[in-house]
């Protein structure tokens, strides 16, 4: 049961040719790239080009393109990760609890984590004060909340990513 579960959840990795990785690095780089600009810096005609784009998007492997927000332009210049521990890890608490995390005004992503600690929850707000209320109103107010701690963060890099180049 447990492998039929894991198989549902953890599809095969695409097999993908040089063509393709350079059609995802290309994106990586330029989510808004016109087709004929994609095709002419990978080197395919525009038609296989778009062939390949739906194809890689049909498979999952695009999962989607997103534009990158200034947040402190937006007023929320304050980030930083809350780790969460549970009193009870029960599968019902930890579904409930990750549905209501996703939720936290504020939240930018959730990550479900092993270890000492069971979710981070990145957050960006306006001032410390909100920080405050928002872990005093919308996380340590759950009963299955046992314990939390919040890092500040300073700054952010993006990574070097999984794609070669």
């Amino acid at each position: 049961m447990a492998d039929q579960q894991l198989k549902k959840t953890q599809p095969a990795p695409a097999a993908l040719d040089g063509t393709d990785l350079a059609i995802l690095v290309a994106l990586v780089e330029d989510g808004r790239m016109t087709n004929a600009a994609l095709a002419a810096r990978v080197g395919v005609a525009e038609s296989t080009c778009a062939y390949r784009v739906r194809a890689l998007r049909e498979s999952g492997v695009i999962a989607g393109i997103n534009a990158r927000l200034d947040l402190g332009a937006l007023g929320h210049p304050i980030h930083a990760i809350i780790k969460v521990r549970l009193g009870s890890h029960s599968r019902e608490h930890v579904r409930n609890l990750y549905d209501r995390l996703v939720k936290v005004p504020g939240a930018l992503t959730v990550w479900h984590v092993g270890g000492d600690d069971d979710f981070l929850l990145h957050v960006a707000v306006a001032s410390p004060e909100e920080l405050r209320d928002l872990i005093l109103e919308h996380v340590t107010v759950h009963p299955m909340v046992r314990q939390t701690e919040t890092q500040l963060v300073f700054e952010v890099r993006d990574g070097r990513g999984v794609l070669p180049g």
